[in-house]
C-alpha cells in the first residue's frame, strides 16, 4: 500500500443479509483487523440505527458507519436523540451519513421535499447543533423546530457524513458535515473530481478537516477470471445510471455506444478491462490489491468493501485472500 497514507478499511454487511447473522458478521470483521463496519437504510429492508445497536454491542473497537440515512424520512430531532443514545453508550464509535434517498422510495412513502438539497443541508445542520447541545430554531423549507435543545447530549459529537455523487452535493457537504461518503463505482478519477467539490464546499465555510469515504465493490479470489465475471455481471446494470462516474473518466458516450452495440449479455461478457478495473477491485489477490492501491493514492481516508449483490461469501474471501496484505503494508 501507499506508505504515505494508510485508509481505515471497512466492510458493508449487505441489508439482504439476515439481521440475525449481523453480530457474528461484526465480530469476525473485528477480529480480522477491519477499522469500520458500514450499514444501510434501504427502504423496506432491516433498519440501520437498531442494526448499529447490534454491531456496536457485538464489538469492542470497531466503528460502525450509517451510509446513508434518507433525510427527508427522518425528524432530526428524533434521529439526534437516536444518535445520541449509540453515541454515549458507544464514544467515537458511531459514524451516522445523510443523504437524499432514492427518489422513487421517497416519493412512494410520502417523503419527497420540494428540494432535495435543501432538506438534506437543515437536516444535517439541525442534527449537528442538536447533538453539540444548542437551543435550536429553524423555519426552513424543510426542518421546523421551535426552540429546541437536547437534555442530554454526547460526550464526544460524532461526524456526521452525507453521501453525495454529484457537485452540488458534494460542495454542500465541504460545507456543512464532517465527512462524504461516494458509492461504489468510484474510480480514482472521480474520488479525485469529487474532492475538488468538496474542498470548494470546505472553503465556503472555512472547514479544514473531512473524511472522505468511498465504498468499491471488491470481489476477490484465487480463480481471478470468475471474480471479475462476477463484477461485469454486477457493474453491467449499473452502467447505464451512473452518469457522474461516467463523466469524471470523460467516457459517458463510449458506454453509451458499447451498451447499445453490445446488448445485455454482450455488456457482460466483453466489459473492457480497464473499466471493470476502474469501476471496483476483482480478480486475484495480487489484482485486486493493486486496483486498491491506486483507489487509496487518490485520497480517500476510508475504503469500505462492498460484497458483490448481498454476496455471503465474500467477507471470508476478504478475510482470507486480503486482509493480511492490507494489514501487512499498511
Amino acid at each position: 500500500m501507499d506508505q504515505a497514507h494508510h485508509p481505515s478499511i471497512g466492510v458493508i454487511f449487505h441489508p439482504t443479509f439476515p439481521p440475525e447473522t449481523l453480530a457474528d458478521f461484526a465480530r469476525k470483521a473485528e477480529s480480522a483487523g477491519f477499522d469500520e463496519l458500514w450499514l444501510w437504510d434501504d427502504c423496506f429492508l432491516p433498519g440501520a440505527l437498531t442494526s448499529a445497536a447490534i454491531a456496536l454491542s457485538a464489538t469492542h473497537r470497531l466503528k460502525v458507519g450509517i451510509g446513508l440515512l434518507p433525510a427527508t424520512a427522518y425528524t432530526p430531532l428524533f434521529v439526534a436523540m437516536e444518535i445520541t443514545t449509540l453515541a454515549r453508550a458507544y464514544p467515537k464509535r458511531i459514524l451516522p451519513g445523510f443523504g437524499h434517498g432514492v427518489l422513487a422510495w421517497m416519493v412512494q412513502i410520502g417523503a419527497a421535499p420540494k428540494s432535495s438539497l435543501k432538506a438534506l443541508q437543515e437536516t444535517v445542520t439541525a442534527v449537528g447543533r442538536l447533538l453539540s447541545g444548542e437551543t435550536v430554531t429553524m423555519n426552513g423549507d424543510h426542518v421546523y423546530l421551535d426552540n429546541v435543545q437536547m437534555k442530554v447530549t454526547p460526550e464526544h459529537r460524532p461526524q456526521i457524513f452525507v453521501g453525495a455523487m454529484r457537485e452540488k452535493t458534494m460542495q454542500l457537504a465541504g460545507r456543512v458535515a464532517d465527512g462524504t461518503i461516494l458509492t461504489s463505482m468510484s474510480s480514482p478519477a472521480y474520488v479525485r473530481w469529487a474532492l475538488d467539490h468538496i474542498q470548494a464546499g470546505m472553503a465556503q465555510s472555512g472547514r479544514i478537516h473531512h473524511q472522505l469515504v468511498v465504498n468499491v465493490d471488491v470481489k476477490v479470489n484465487p480463480d481471478g477470471d470468475m471474480a471479475r465475471a462476477a463484477l461485469r455481471r454486477s457493474l453491467a446494470s449499473r452502467l447505464p445510471w451512473v452518469d457522474a462516474q461516467l463523466n469524471a473518466l470523460e467516457i459517458a458516450g463510449d458506454v453509451a455506444e458499447f451498451i447499445q452495440s453490445q446488448g445485455a449479455e454482450g455488456v457482460i461478457e466483453r466489459l473492457p478491462d480497464e473499466w471493470v478495473d476502474a469501476f471496483g477491485a476483482a480478480g486475484t489477490p495480487e489484482h485486486v490489491t493493486h486496483v486498491l492501491q491506486r483507489l487509496i493514492a487518490a485520497g480517500p481516508t476510508s475504503i469500505v468493501f462492498q460484497p458483490l449483490d448481498g454476496d455471503p461469501a465474500c467477507l471470508d474471501e476478504y478475510i482470507q485472500y486480503l486482509m493480511p496484505r492490507l494489514k501487512l503494508n499498511g
